[in-house]
């Protein structure tokens, strides 16, 4: 679970796509074509981190697992439900995708607690998240860019919070970013073999 802190400016308060939204899938989408680099050049390595162990901290888990099932062909998925990412393998996962992949651009999928009004908002962004900052743990930063979902409220007895977050929340959630990231990878492939044109003006589509 990563730190909240972004959930705390106004900008990102205008910024934040929750879930349930109409248009939220190619919102998501959307802000993650913007980010990639141009030409991508680069493997784009989808780092799913947290534990299926916590109902709140599965969402990265959750999101990994639903990527596998789609036809992926330019995004490279780690972290499922079968082999999550989370603080005892942190390390050692992140340095065995930087040896699969050379110089990989790393977008990094976390559930992160905030706000009550901001319960259910995702925020697609540059930089990386900060695994377990939210419960004050200090683990490796990760990502060139991240994609963090606010699964619950923080404050007070955070460990105790994701674990009894709502399941349907979080599975939501995962389906909304995953198809996300999918739609995303479709418009990258769809650029690569045929020449896409620029991206919608009313950031709702990405052709």
């Amino acid at each position: 679970m990563s730190i909240p802190s972004i959930f705390f400016s106004s900008k990102e308060e205008r910024d934040r796509i929750f879930y349930d939204e109409p248009g939220a899938v190619s919102l998501i989408a959307w802000r993650i074509a913007a980010l990639l680099p141009d030409p991508l050049v680069q493997p784009v390595a989808i780092v799913c981190i947290g534990t299926d162990r916590s109902t709140g901290d599965s969402l990265g888990p959750l999101v990994g697992t639903m990527l596998k099932e789609k036809p992926l062909s330019r995004f490279h998925v780690y972290g499922t439900l079968e082999e999550p990412i989370h603080a005892v393998n942190l390390e050692e996962k992140v340095e065995a995708i930087r040896l699969t992949h050379d110089e990989p651009f790393m977008i990094a999928v976390d559930a992160c607690l905030g706000r009550l009004k901001s319960v259910g908002a995702i925020t697609v962004a540059k930089g990386p998240v900060r695994p377990g900052a939210g419960v004050n743990k200090q683990l490796l930063p990760v990502g060139d860019a991240h994609i963090a979902g606010v699964v619950n409220v923080s404050g007070f007895m955070e460990f105790f919070v994701l674990q009894n977050t709502r399941l349907h929340l979080v599975m939501n959630m995962a389906k909304t970013i995953a198809n996300g990231i999918y739609e995303a990878e479709r418009f990258v492939v769809r650029k690569e073999r045929l020449g896409a044109p620029p991206l919608s003006k009313d950031r709702r589509s990405l052709w």
